[in-house]
């Protein structure tokens, strides 16, 4: 049987945090080892029992904070710390951005070894709202909702277990029932406690997780800046009475809903992807517009969740690109072809590139949608796709935008976008640490000139950043 390690459990005291991590986790050092912590701020002084040991860093809790950091302040939800969501609300939104700024220098300078001071950084775009700012929001029912150490030592007998609200981290099985969630603004919060109220009124069965069976499933609410809102219903079980109950309830008492639609999924996983959407009342998408453009949201629609921090990311690219209405422009990951829209009013050509063939079918429509003649969009494997075949057919790019997931390019889009010979690089990124990496593969032929840092999620550690890269011999 292998030895615990002598530190597990034990508890250290009077322990200094330095900084962050990248995924966000403060850290501290026990002798040569690193320690990571939740919720924790540079500069307090805390106590910590050690609850995992690995060969290389250790994970703790705070049991005690003797000292608090002057970056902290006091977070204002009730559920903070328990669902998992606004992991930085303990820090001042100053603080916040601070952090986000940092870990994006960090990266460049430490994993995409670029030289300091050798970039422009722009500062972090910060938001003016830090609450409120979801335009979706997807909650979970469960009849065995989580309790919380406060239910836990009140010594009361829980026989009523039903919940709405977010999964615990780490438990797919366990929700956290949401009295009041400060991501997404009204009508939200009062929807999902009246859906919840009149289920719990009428005996409606909440999903048992584990088992795969109940009637209500899951709640999507939907909202955008023209004033609009969206509410889906999911179904685990196809009983059309309860179905036609639960769906008239909330036509009924929210009129401010504008689309109202519903699926049945009665499989083992949450997926909506190969669901249909019953329209029950209202309009089939809801608009949401940015700088004269319209885009259709249907219930099963990919768009930004803060639109108004999405809209300042666009801005930022279209920017950074300079375009001047002669350029061919090659936009990889396109999505729904938002930023491909935005770049085509001052561009001569769009050939936007996605893996995703509905999200594709979503971008064509959205190009049509507002008129938008000079945009081509093409489906399949990015590595497969933005080739040499490609570029011969439509042309080579003066720039590139590129927008990957989180895990940033693969070394073959990365090749391609260097065989094209495009004079500008856009990296649009939620992930510093892999357009970091990205950038020093591309650094062979391309010099990084400027960063800005973007925040579309206050009150996490999550941050965008905007890279433009110049290809050398063309930086003057």
């Amino acid at each position: 049987m292998a030895r615990r390690h002598p530190l597990f459990n034990q508890v250290i005291e009077n322990l200094t945090i330095t900084g962050f991590a990248a995924e966000g986790k403060a850290i501290a050092r026990v002798g040569e080892m690193v320690l990571f912590l939740n919720y924790g701020a540079p500069g307090d002084v805390v106590d910590v029992r050690i609850s995992k040991t690995k060969k290389n860093f250790l994970e703790g809790e705070i049991l005690r904070i003797h000292k608090p950091s002057e970056d902290r302040t006091e977070p204002f939800c009730a559920h903070f710390g328990i669902c998992g969501g606004c992991k930085w609300q303990h820090l001042g939104y100053d603080r916040q951005l601070h952090y986000k700024q940092q870990q994006v220098v960090d990266s460049l300078e430490r994993i995409g070894r670029v030289k300091p001071g050798s970039f422009e950084l722009v500062p972090i775009a910060g938001t003016e709202h830090a609450t409120f700012y979801r335009n979706k929001l997807e909650f979970t029912f469960s009849n065995k909702r989580w309790l919380t150490r406060k239910d836990i030592d009140s010594g009361r007998e829980f026989k009523d277990l039903d919940g709405l609200g977010f999964h615990i981290p780490g438990l797919y099985d366990k929700v956290l029932d949401i009295e009041k969630c400060w991501l997404q603004p009204e009508p939200s919060n009062s929807i999902r406690l009246a859906v919840k109220g009149f289920a719990k009124e009428k005996g409606l069965s909440f999903y048992n997780i584990k088992e795969d069976a109940g009637l209500l499933r899951n709640l999507i609410i939907r909202n955008s800046s023209t004033g609009e809102v969206m509410v889906s219903m999911i179904f685990g079980e196809d009983k059309p009475e309860q179905i036609s109950l639960v769906m008239d309830y909330i036509r009924d008492s929210f009129p401010e809903v504008t689309t109202l639609a519903y699926f049945i999924n009665d499989k083992k996983n949450s997926s909506l992807a190969d669901l249909e959407a019953v329209i029950y009342h209202g309009k089939p998408f809801m608009l949401e517009e940015m700088e004269g453009l319209r885009f259709a949201i249907g219930p099963k629609s990919f768009f930004q969740t803060n639109a108004p921090q999405a809209y300042k990311l666009y801005r930022i690219a279209r920017d950074f690109a300079g375009l001047e209405g002669h350029e061919l422009v090659y936009d990889l990951y396109t999505g729904t072809g938002t930023i491909a829209l935005f770049l085509a009013q001052q561009a001569a050509k769009v050939v936007g590139v996605e893996y995703v063939e509905e999200a594709v079918e979503h971008a064509r429509e959205n190009a049509a949608f507002n008129g938008v003649t000079n945009t081509l969009f093409f489906a399949g494997d990015m590595a497969s796709v933005f080739n040499e075949t490609l570029l011969d057919r439509h042309g080579y790019p003066h720039v590139v935008v590129t927008d990957p997931p989180r895990a940033g390019m693969h070394p073959d889009v990365v090749k391609q976008i260097i065989r094209s010979g495009a004079d500008k690089v856009i990296y649009v990124s939620c992930n510093p640490a892999t357009q970091a990496r990205d950038i020093a593969m591309l650094s062979n032929m391309y010099i990084l000139k400027k960063v800005q840092p973007v925040d579309m999620f206050p009150h996490t550690q999550h941050v965008e950043s905007v890279a433009l890269l110049i290809r050398k011999g063309r930086e003057g």
